[in-house]
């Protein structure tokens, strides 16, 4: 597959929204021990409402597209993960620009511009205990395999497989951000929601790819 549709991007938010919906529990779980309980929650709400909206009538653009999602996700999830995920997805919908698919390379700056966004909004750092532990490798696996003429595919899945090592470099980490920060030393020993839903996400993308190829 050389080129990513806005058919599959849109298929890509559906599956990410099944595999939240499937372990939301597991994320509440992880978040009932370091933060608010409500990450599960929140992110199966906030997904049903873009698969809600999208089966209205999808965009035919990839930047209209991932713009609504990120709207949505935006006005429909509480807590840090509204804001940081709606802002992924607007910044990679501002990046893919009024296209109907992009190639690897604009696929790849898409996610750069997504992370960059995060990082705007939050500030993390690596070694955190965020969702950035999880984004950030993803996103370097997939650019690193462009680089030596990987596959789109192929890069995907190198970039689910780093997504899913930075979740669980989290687990001895001592969180420096949000509310798991004020657990201090007691945060240590659990997996970061946020890397866990990450890791979620570049994993549904990774099988979506791979489907459609």
């Amino acid at each position: 597959m050389g080129a990513v549709g806005t058919a599959a991007l849109q298929d890509w938010i559906s599956r990410f929204s099944d595999a939240i919906a499937e372990k939301r529990e597991w994320l509440t779980e992880l978040d009932s021990a370091i933060g608010d309980a409500d990450h599960g929650a929140n992110m199966a709400r906030g997904m049903g409402a873009v698969v809600e909206k999208l089966g209205t009538g999808a965009p035919a653009n990839i930047d209209d597209l991932l713009k609504t999602v990120g709207m949505t996700l935006v006005s429909s999830v509480g807590g840090a993960s509204g804001p940081l995920y709606g802002t992924f997805f607007l910044r990679m919908g501002m990046s893919a620009g009024a296209v109907t698919s992009l190639d690897g390379s604009a696929l790849g700056a898409a996610l750069r511009a997504g992370l960059d966004g995060i990082v705007a909004r939050g500030k993390p750092e690596a070694g955190d205990k965020t969702m950035f532990d999880a984004m950030s490798p993803a996103v370097d696996a997939f650019d690193a395999a462009l680089a030596a003429e990987s596959s789109v595919a192929d890069a995907a899945r190198a970039a689910s497989d780093a997504a899913a090592a930075g979740r669980d470099a989290t687990l001895p980490l001592v969180a420096r951000k949000g509310r798991a920060s004020y657990l201090g030393e007691r945060s240590a020993g659990h997996l970061d929601p946020g890397a866990a839903s990450t890791a979620i996400l570049f994993e549904t993308l990774a099988d979506t790819i791979a489907s459609a190829s």
